[in-house]
């Protein structure tokens, strides 16, 4: 792949980051800085208080403890990089530099996506199967679907990545965002993207938008069978049970649908930029309140670990 650039004989991409103001740059350095370590530390604590717990290890607390081990993965990809970014004046990113980032990013955003919907399974079975839950959720089955996950993403990545490299650049190399997602690195190609915009929607729609119909699915049965529950109280415990997860979908699809489901020429790089930061960033941070705030077994395993921790 060949970068030019008509005033400079350097190779690679120039990140402007979330902002040019230079007024704004160590404020927002502060913020983003304090927003990764909540991040880090709030989902570290999730997955030492579910293994530290005898009574965390189910399918539901399994599947929890690795969405937070994507979490901090996903966050560490794109965070750390933006936080030089605000600090540094050149703001250089190399050719490798930004495909590898890439590759990551889309790796575990996507594993991510397929955790929250193996989350909505197990919920599916729990709800209006469970005298089959331990059956059908042994834990067998919860590790191939994790492994399962995992490869569909890789998969998908390296060839998102693959189809990025073939591309051209020439007068411009200046990416308006972050960090190199797709949809601005291929708003700098000089080659026809019109195949690649093609290929990556419909590649795209497949892997993610499985999930997502597999969690609409989920949440269709689940609905139609706590109505058939007769008491108020039933019902409420059954759905109480799904509201952190639904919750979490919400923050994380709303924006990744917003962001990627539309054509090229409806990029808005301001708009696009706030709903980005709000997937890689915003949610992985609440994942940890809004998966313990209201789940008795979670504060509960976190009560434990702290007594460990102080004993």
């Amino acid at each position: 792949m060949e970068i030019k650039n008509y005033s400079s004989s350097s190779t690679g991409f120039i990140l402007l980051g979330l902002s040019s103001n230079p007024q704004l740059q160590k404020p927002l350095f502060v913020i983003f800085l304090i927003m990764y370590l909540v991040t880090v530390v709030g989902n570290v604590l999730i997955i030492l208080a579910i293994h530290s717990d005898p009574r965390l290890h189910n399918p539901m607390y399994f599947f929890l403890s690795n969405l937070s081990f994507t979490d901090i993965c996903f966050t560490t990809v794109i965070v750390p990089r933006m936080l030089v970014n605000f600090l540094s004046e050149t703001k250089v990113i190399s050719y490798m530099g930004c495909l590898v980032p890439m590759y990551f990013f889309m790796a575990f955003g996507n594993t991510d996506s397929y955790l929250l919907a193996s989350m909505a399974i197990d919920r599916l079975v729990a709800i209006c199967n469970p005298l089959h839950y331990d059956v059908a959720m042994n834990s067998r089955r919860c590790l191939l679907m994790l492994l399962g996950s995992c490869s569909i993403s890789h998969l998908h990545s390296l060839f998102r990545v693959l189809l990025m490299s073939r591309l051209s650049f020439c007068a411009s190399h200046v990416i308006k965002h972050f960090f190199c997602d797709t949809q601005p690195v291929l708003k700098l190609s000089c080659s026809d993207t019109s195949s690649s915009q093609m290929v990556v929607m419909t590649e795209t729609l497949a892997v993610i938008v499985t999930p997502f119909l597999c969690i609409i699915f989920s949440y269709l049965r689940i609905i139609i069978t706590v109505l058939r529950i007769p008491s108020a109280a039933g019902k409420w415990r059954a759905f109480s049970t799904c509201g952190s997860h639904l919750n979490v979908v919400v923050l994380f699809y709303g924006s990744v649908i917003y962001v990627y489901f539309r054509p090229l020429s409806k990029y808005l790089v301001v708009k696009d930029r706030v709903a980005t930061v709000m997937y890689t960033v915003v949610t992985p941070m609440l994942n940890p309140f809004i998966y313990s705030l209201r789940n008795k077994d979670m504060k509960r395993g976190l009560k434990k670990l702290q007594d460990k921790i102080y004993s």
